[in-house]
């Protein structure tokens, strides 16, 4: 397992963009596959993205598809979530995970490290 520090929430209007960020606190990126999950108030989580430890391949939830994008920078030991056309369905918490895996997936229970959350709140 590994601390994933996680940034950029905040509030933003509907149509509006915002970046989340996250690295692994004293660990190397390029050793995970990583992704976000988002769980809404009274919801259940819900995958959002991920993407391989190579960064070739990437996966999305329907809903975001064309507006949101992962991506990685190893040499900045950072993942990003570029979240674009927000709207207030996309309100929620949202947490980024890691795997000591070559591959990405959609699957919560496959990954063992989670961060700690950031809220993303959308007004209408």
């Amino acid at each position: 397992q590994v601390q994933l520090v996680e940034s950029g929430g905040g509030l933003v209007q509907a149509g509006g963009s915002l970046r989340l960020s996250c690295s692994p606190s004293g660990r190397t990126l390029s050793t995970f596959a990583m992704g976000w999950f988002r769980q809404a108030p009274g919801k259940e989580r819900e995958f959002v993205a991920a993407i391989s430890r190579s960064g070739g391949e990437t996966y999305y939830t329907d809903s975001v598809k064309g507006r949101f994008t992962i991506s990685r920078d190893n040499a900045k030991n950072t993942v990003y979530l570029q979240m674009n056309s927000l709207n207030p369905e996309d309100t929620s918490v949202y947490y980024c995970v890691a795997r000591s895996a070559v591959i990405a997936t959609m699957n919560e229970r496959l990954y063992d490290s989670w961060g700690q959350g950031t809220q993303v709140t959308v007004s209408s």
